[in-house]
């Protein structure tokens, strides 16, 4: 990384910006600025002594993240990385509650289950990051649509750094936000190195806040450094933004003097670059103007640092006498999802002929109705009613705010949906196939699923999955992923197999407000129909249902499973084959598949999805566990094949599992 001056960074400067405030406001941004300091020095100290284990340290940067909060109104969210202590301290979190989380003992903010910054605190309005860098960044987004929706007149800031620009998630961001004129305020902190790679090999463009130009957004580049400049330029970009709702990219000039952490040091940095950086600091540099400008003397100075080493002292000692963690596996499980408790809604008025597809759709108009916090987003659907046609007609009904089409961008969309949950907003978003769905994976099991274990704050988002084969779609629109997602703690799966299930667990799922992966077959949408009600109602999650009862052979399936079994069962006429639909694949229904094992002795487990690897393992675990003593025979697997599915009608034919169904059973029957 360059020496860098003003005529090398070509930094903007906003008229006034560089003018000192009122004499009070410029007393409190000093106390401000200093006090995240001397809490890193008070860390540094404790892991030398190994009181604590890691630390990212922000020595140098304060200005940036003291002068964004500062400038921003208190309920105005926030979203921080590693080095961002300065927004923690500003908001006046509990000192002695910071030092608990990052000791890991009881009193912290995430009981134990996260380090340093990875939580957040909406009391605070603070959001903290995963360690994946860019999801934030769409989350805040989130935030934003919640804000114009609305109309609340707020603003959002999210941080980066300069090495999180390269990753896809900030391009997608910056475009969902600019295409929708989202108040957020996009803030790079420019600090030389990722790690240990220098800027030179993190991007080739003169400045960072140029590429914001391409997304059509305002964009800036200033002195990080200067607290002055940071906080004027900060607070006159949010009063334009609160009054003309629009993003803006503020990139931050500064220098990380210490290392990535505190283990990896700084012997990869040139020396001259540390001591030039290091005439820079902001701490000193503002305390100079205000000596200069005599509006603190040096012993107003030393005595503020005397004061705030005595709160963290204090503060340490306090934090030191909480007891360590004490595990409760019960409060572990437990908190892994949002609180839910089911309340039965029966319909049997007005029923109508439905195929799956109708279904589905009923299903979200009457959610819709009935949440008035429900946003739709997804590609294609809103005029044009998605590819399947499901939302046709929405946005006559329910206007374009809440029926949204989005750029081809899955994972700032799902990142933008667990922001409005943020707020209080339920949201769906469509997969236009559930192949897709890979493009987003990170926000999903890093962010989704984990949030409530991680601190306690729910993800009320639902997506829908258009998935499976025999269409002749091929491998990138016919493939089962289900089992990507059941290996997840913290979601929720919903498979249904015809209709009437689809619509009850679609309303179900927006009824509770913990993440939920909605699987809907397209080679079922227009081929079955059934009698259901136009009307509300919901059906349980966990609970299967016995779709044929049987005594000397149970098929448990799921999906298009259920009607290859039934098919079976009609050719197989002369043996009493039982078949459990169930319905949901976390929570899984143990019960009944437990109960007809106990009654037949003989199981097959059915799905669409490849052999290796599939849910059909974990229940055949299961059955072995709980029923082997029952067992007339070894429990069979019937599955797709281990191979992509493919496009050709005869080769997709030989990949689906009902292929080898019929075989599967005169083995198991014979043994």
């Amino acid at each position: 990384m360059e020496i860098i001056d003003d005529s090398v960074t070509e930094l903007d400067s906003l008229e006034n910006c560089d003018l000192l405030p009122e004499k009070s406001v410029a007393i409190e941004l000093y106390e401000k600025l200093a006090y995240p300091r001397i809490v890193e020095e008070k860390m540094l100290n404790l892991l030398r002594q190994g009181k604590i284990s890691k630390w990212f340290s922000g020595i140098g940067q304060e200005a940036i993240s003291v002068g964004v909060t500062a400038a921003l109104n208190e309920d105005e969210f926030i979203f921080t990385m590693h080095r961002n202590l300065g927004v923690f301290t500003t908001r006046k979190m509990s000192l002695e509650s910071l030092f608990c989380q990052w000791q890991g003992t009881q009193g912290g903010y995430s009981k134990g289950r996260e380090r340093s910054f990875h939580f957040g605190s909406v009391q605070h309005h603070i959001v903290g990051m995963i360690s994946h860098l860019g999801p934030q960044l769409s989350y805040a987004a989130g935030v934003g649509i919640a804000s114009k929706l609305s109309k609340e007149d707020k603003i959002t800031a999210v941080f980066t750094g300069e090495g999180g620009t390269s990753q896809g998630e900030f391009h997608e961001a910056l475009n969902v936000a600019s295409v929708w004129k989202l108040p957020v305020l996009f803030i790079i902190e420019n600090n030389g190195y990722g790690l240990s790679t220098p800027t030179n090999e993190q991007y080739n463009c003169r400045r960072l806040s140029d590429r914001g130009i391409g997304y059509g957004m305002r964009s800036l580049t200033i002195d990080g450094n200067d607290i002055i400049n940071v906080y004027n330029t900060v607070k006159r970009l949010a009063e334009e933004m609160r009054t003309d709702p629009h993003p803006v990219l503020l990139e931050c000039m500064t220098f990380r003097m210490r290392g990535h952490e505190e283990a990896s040091g700084v012997k990869y940095v040139p020396k001259e670059l540390l001591e030039h950086w290091a005439t820079m600091d902001p701490i000193q540099r503002y305390e100079n103007v205000l000596l200069e400008k005599n509006i603190l003397t040096q012993t107003d100075i030393d005595e503020t640092k005397s004061r705030f080493k005595r709160q963290v002292n204090k503060s340490v000692e306090l934090a030191l006498d909480h007891p360590p963690i004490i595990p409760d596996t019960r409060l572990e499980l437990s908190d892994v999802y949002a609180p839910f408790v089911y309340q039965e809604k029966i319909d049997e008025n007005n029923k109508v002929e439905m195929r799956m597809i109708d279904a589905i759709s009923s299903g979200l108009k009457v959610a819709m109705e009935r949440h008035k916090n429900l946003i739709l987003m997804g590609q294609d659907i809103a005029e044009y009613g998605g590819v399947f046609k499901i939302t046709e007609g929405f946005v006559e009904l329910f206007g374009k705010e809440r029926v949204r089409n989005t750029p081809l961008c899955e994972s700032a969309i799902i990142g933008s949906a667990l922001g409005l949950s943020l707020k209080g907003y339920k949201a769906m978003v469509e997969m236009q196939f559930a192949d897709f769905v890979s493009c987003g994976f990170n926000q999903i099991v890093n962010n989704l699923a984990k949030l409530h274990y991680r601190w306690g704050q729910n993800a009320d988002v639902v997506i829908r999955m258009p998935t499976g084969g025999g269409v002749g779609a091929g491998p990138f629109h016919s493939q089962s992923n289900e089992a990507w997602f059941a290996h997840v703690p913290g979601l929720k799966i919903a498979y249904p197999s015809n209709p009437y299930d689809a619509k009850g667990l679609l309303i179900t799922s927006f009824e509770d407000t913990n993440p939920v992966m909605f699987f809907e077959h397209k080679g079922l949408y227009r081929s079955h129909h059934q009698l259901i009600p136009e009307g509300y109602y919901n059906i349980p999650f966990g609970k299967g249902k016995v779709v044929k009862e049987g005594s000397q052979l149970t098929i448990i399936t799921y999906g298009m499973g259920v009607h290859w079994a039934l098919s079976a069962a009609e050719q197989f006429n002369h043996i009493d084959i039982e078949i459990i639909d169930l319905r949901t694949l976390v929570p899984l229904d143990e019960d009944i598949i437990v109960q007809s094992v106990m009654k037949t002795n003989r199981v097959i487990v059915l799905h669409e999805d490849n052999m290796f690897g599939g849910i059909g393992g974990e229940i055949v675990s299961i059955i072995n566990e709980k029923c082997f003593e029952f067992l007339d025979a070894p429990v069979r697997r019937c599955a797709g094949l281990d191979t992509p599915i493919p496009f050709t009608i005869p080769l997709e034919k030989n990949y689906m599992a009902n292929a080898r169904l019929n075989e599967v059973i005169r083995e198991i029957v014979e043994y």
